[in-house]
């Protein structure tokens, strides 16, 4: 089951232990602070365990949502790409 991780964390070190954590967890970044991938559940519940210990005692916030394929196939982006060739200074 795909799963997206989000994460609002103020602590620079904690924020990139916790993308380094996502990444070798096979997540892709998707955003800033967003990754997703496939995951089972016994993967996902470690992934957990392991942010929760990485998070510890720091402010912060971190959510994991497993999504099914219906609800994946429905997901719906909208991006901008610049050019920084057309970008004025």
């Amino acid at each position: 089951m795909q799963t997206l991780v989000i994460y609002d964390i103020p602590n620079d070190r904690i924020r990139n232990k916790v993308a380094e954590r996502c990444k070798d967890a096979g997540l892709q970044r998707v955003q800033y602070s967003a990754f997703l991938g496939d995951l089972n559940h016994n993967r996902r519940e470690a992934l957990l365990l392991m942010l929760k210990k990485t998070l510890g005692k720091y402010p912060g916030n971190i959510r994991l949502y497993p999504l099914c394929d219906k609800d994946l196939r429905l997901m719906k982006e909208i991006a901008v790409v610049v050019d920084k060739s057309d970008a004025k200074v």
